[in-house]
């Protein structure tokens, strides 16, 4: 006789359901922080890894083909941090637009599910404050980036 079937002679059927529910939660839970987590943190160290080792690569050899080749080098380097800039701008005006919209989705769940009462609703107006904060940084409080050259200008 396996030891499942022992428990569930044991207990009854709601008690047996409620251990079902919790074992199959923390065998999940076992999955995502045991195996999960550490393996997507290994893999993204390894990428970061590897593109660092090919950008140094890419300016040795840079520094090394010409005689210009350093100051190539460091306009090359200025314009990827142009772009990572331009990336992590562009990536908080999205958060920004997405927190308005789930404060707004919030506001207008909850409002449907209390009434007009006060109060509970006005939960999301946390997030959608955060994303207007968000977006009033992005522009008006951040210095004004440069604009990026287009492929047709580098040539």
């Amino acid at each position: 006789m396996s030891p499942f079937s022992l428990l569930a002679m044991t207990l009854d059927t709601e008690q047996f359901e409620a251990l079902s529910v919790f074992g199959f939660l923390s065998i999940g839970a076992i999955c995502i922080f045991g195996i999960f987590l550490p393996l997507a943190s290994w893999f993204a160290h390894k990428r970061k890894e590897r593109e660092a080792f090919y950008k140094a690569e890419t300016m040795r050899r840079i520094t090394e083909s010409s005689s210009d080749g350093a100051q190539t080098a460091i306009e090359y380097l200025r314009e990827e941090d142009l772009r990572r800039a331009w990336h992590e701008r562009e990536g908080i005006k999205m958060t920004g637009l997405i927190l308005i919209c789930v404060g707004a989705g919030i506001c207008l769940f909850m409002w449907r599910l209390m009434g007009n009462g006060p109060g509970p609703w006005l939960a999301g107006a946390v997030p959608g404050m955060i994303g207007v904060a968000q977006l009033v940084y992005v522009y008006l409080l951040a210095e004004p980036l440069p604009p990026l050259k287009s492929r047709e200008e580098q040539k």
